[in-house]
């Protein structure tokens, strides 16, 4: 009699477990899903077309995702014929966009004195040498990001940008994509051996 209670309530178990649709929330193994690249391929998509149709670089631009924490590889080298990722580094936000959080996420601005990053694309124009030594010149293409070449917004190196990956948040910019030395560097080679000027697209 014992053996037929015990089946009895096993099956009334396995028949809870099916309409609950298996374990309850609290017993259901923690799966975390896969992540998907759709989102960057479909904003590699659009970058390709916009370079093409501009006459900028069609082989390489530069990818920056400013939803990413700062002391993780966030800007990106990126092959626009294979979708590939050529090479990676840190950037440092504006200490504006800090500053002006809302909901955790970053503030972007284009206005002048507002020492915020701004999102948008960018085509990278000629080097000079200013108070970080070699420096690159950006024009902004969007609205959010047309104030750049009077607002002194430039991509530029910093000793204190770490070259990998830390625990902790990076030094801040006034605004500027600042990156590492090292990083810097290789940068440099693919824009100076570019023949056509390459687009850097900043998004969050």
């Amino acid at each position: 009699m014992k053996k037929y209670i015990f089946l009895s309530l096993l099956g009334v178990f396995a028949i809870g477990l099916i309409l609950n649709g298996g374990f309850s929330k609290a017993e259901k193994p923690s799966v975390q899903p896969e992540p998907s690249n759709n989102d960057l391929n479909a904003k590699i998509k659009n970058i390709r077309k916009f370079a093409a149709e501009n006459n900028y670089n069609q082989d390489i631009a530069f990818f920056a995702d400013l939803s990413v924490s700062s002391n993780k590889y966030r800007f990106f080298v990126i092959d626009l014929k294979s979708d590939k990722i050529l090479d990676k580094g840190l950037v440092a936000h504006g200490s504006g966009s800090e500053k002006g959080k809302i909901n955790g996420k970053l503030k972007f601005s284009n206005t002048d004195g507002s020492y915020c990053s701004s999102i948008g694309k960018y085509v990278v124009k000629n080097s000079y040498n200013g108070d970080f030594g070699k420096a690159y010149r950006l024009i902004g293409l969007d609205n959010t990001n047309s104030n750049t070449f009077s607002r002194a917004i430039v991509l530029h190196k910093y000793s204190k940008v770490p070259d990998n990956e830390t625990t902790n948040p990076i030094v801040l910019s006034l605004g500027c994509p600042m990156v590492s030395p090292a990083f810097f560097s290789t940068l440099e080679k693919y824009i100076d051996s570019s023949e056509k000027n390459i687009v850097l697209y900043i998004y969050d």
